[in-house]
């Protein structure tokens, strides 16, 4: 489809119309996966961001107005229209982000049901109905919109991260002022094109590009919005809520991770290295649910440390289908990560197996980190208790199931945990124990479906969730009704 081929200069979406940045400033997008050129990107200021959040504060009291039902069936066309441009998006996603295009459809596809999911809820937008200690009262709760919801994405899986903040956003009745992650502008972009194209009114979505201080930040200090949405690092998403704060304006912070695996010592250790392997590599490591401790007990450790070994090794890094993992999002991160490790090399840690840059046919120009096995770091080293989002992960050993809960909870995040073992008791007590916002057993420390929440403790998040029917907490308020009437009246 011709109107979604990339554009040379991505523009902001505003009252519906492209439109480059005031001053007509833009900046650089390469690819990861060979650093060439892809395009260059509106880099929006102040006075841009001015302009989107004026104009959906003005558009907003009329989205309101428009039933629930009515903004469910435009987001359900709009889901319908990712799906009937699945192959585009994915191909915007892979250029981007330098997955494969097969980890890029899935990524899509998980962005279409949570649009069909949200466009469901239209119909059950449930409040209540309840008693009244006063004879003669009828009570009752609803959903009200809060107004402008001021929605900032990371990178890691734009396509997705767009739709689990947009979809139930609009849905509430708000309109939305996206700032899409810089590394990720054209998902964003694509998804703006199909939102104007399906009917979503002018100004009820805008998108503004830029850098996080240039743009971000006057979106996050706007008086006019009344939501903040964020997914990023906690050091942002501290300065969000602090901003925020000043004027009392919602805050949802979905944050980072630094997410622990435990292997008990009965444990299937093959499938317990599949899984591993899963949780620390996909994606690059590039996920807030990645799993960066990986907690063994002794009697297996020899055994799973061969096993995971041997499997990272084996990995296939590079930005084709057949690959396991791909490049990540910069030249920066990558620095950062490479840094890191070093570091933890410094301080005593052993790295097992890669901890270098890749280099050579395939892999010049791009942003390759080798998928990195470390062990020997002390857990309050700063690679065990930063998260890094990249594929690097820290081996630990413990005595036994009471110091691997322990260790598992001793860390400032409290995302995702999980835990292999054949005994139902220890999973039962894990689940239980496990200061984390999903715990998984016999399986990765992956993120939440479409209708279940997603979210942490602790420096991982607030408290809100999002996905899930969950996610309407965050995009609206309730509203308590009540009746007086007067049976004699009748």
């Amino acid at each position: 489809m011709n109107a979604l081929r990339p554009p040379d200069l991505v523009p902001n979406l505003v009252a519906n119309e492209n439109r480059p940045a005031r001053d007509g400033r833009a900046f650089e997008k390469r690819t990861p996966a060979d650093g060439r050129l892809l395009c260059r990107v509106a880099r929006s200021a102040a006075a841009d961001v001015h302009d989107a959040v004026s104009l959906a504060a003005a558009a907003q009291p009329a989205w309101a107005d428009t039933t629930v039902v009515r903004r469910a069936e435009l987001l359900r066309e709009l889901a319908l229209a990712l799906r009937a441009q699945r192959e585009t998006i994915a191909d915007l996603v892979a250029l981007e982000t330098g997955k494969s295009r097969k980890d890029a459809l899935g990524e899509t596809d998980g962005a279409i049901e949570m649009g069909f999911f949200v466009a469901g809820e239209g119909r059950r937008y449930y409040g209540r109905t309840t008693t009244s200690a006063v004879p003669n009262k009828t009570a009752a709760t609803v959903r009200q919109p809060l107004g402008v919801a001021g929605l900032i994405i990371a990178a890691n899986t734009p396509i997705a991260n767009v739709a689990w903040k947009v979809f139930p956003a609009l849905l509430c009745g708000n309109a939305a002022v996206l700032k899409p992650a810089e590394d990720t502008p054209l998902s964003a972009w694509a998804f703006g094109v199909l939102a104007r194209d399906v009917g979503i009114p002018p100004s009820v979505l805008q998108i503004v590009h830029g850098l996080g201080d240039e743009a971000g930040a006057p979106l996050v200090e706007s008086p006019q919005v009344d939501v903040v949405s964020f997914t990023g690092s906690c050091e942002v998403g501290r300065w969000i809520a602090a901003k925020a704060g000043e004027r009392l304006a919602k805050v949802c912070l979905e944050l980072g991770g630094k997410n622990a695996f435990v292997v008990c010592d009965d444990a299937d250790l093959a499938l317990a290295a599949q899984w591993a392997a899963l949780s620390a590599y996909s994606n690059a490591g590039q996920r807030c649910a990645a799993g960066s401790r990986i907690i063994v007990m002794d009697a297996v450790y020899e055994r799973f440390r061969e096993l995971l070994v041997a499997r990272t090794k084996a990995l296939r890094v590079g930005a084709a289908d057949g690959d396991d993992l791909g490049p990540v999002i910069n030249e920066e991160q990558l620095a950062g990560m490479l840094e890191a490790v070093d570091a933890a090399r410094k301080a005593g840690a052993t790295v097992l197996t890669g901890g270098e840059r890749l280099r050579g046919a395939g892999y010049d120009g791009g942003y390759f980190m080798a998928p990195t096995l470390l062990e020997g770091a002390a857990p309050d080293d700063a690679i065990s208790r930063r998260e890094l989002f990249g594929p690097i992960t820290c081996l630990y050993r413990v005595s036994g199931f009471e110091e691997a809960v322990a260790l598992a909870n001793d860390s400032p995040f409290g995302l995702t945990a999980a835990i292999h073992t054949r005994s139902l008791h220890r999973a039962m007590a894990f689940q239980a124990k496990a200061k984390a916002g999903v715990v998984t057993v016999n399986g990765g420390t992956y993120g939440s479906e479409p209708h279940l929440p997603f979210g942490g403790l602790r420096a991982s998040g607030n408290g809100f969730r999002e996905a899930g029917s969950e996610a309407l907490d965050v995009y609206s308020d309730w509203k308590t009704l009540y009746v007086n009437f007067d049976p004699g009246s009748v």
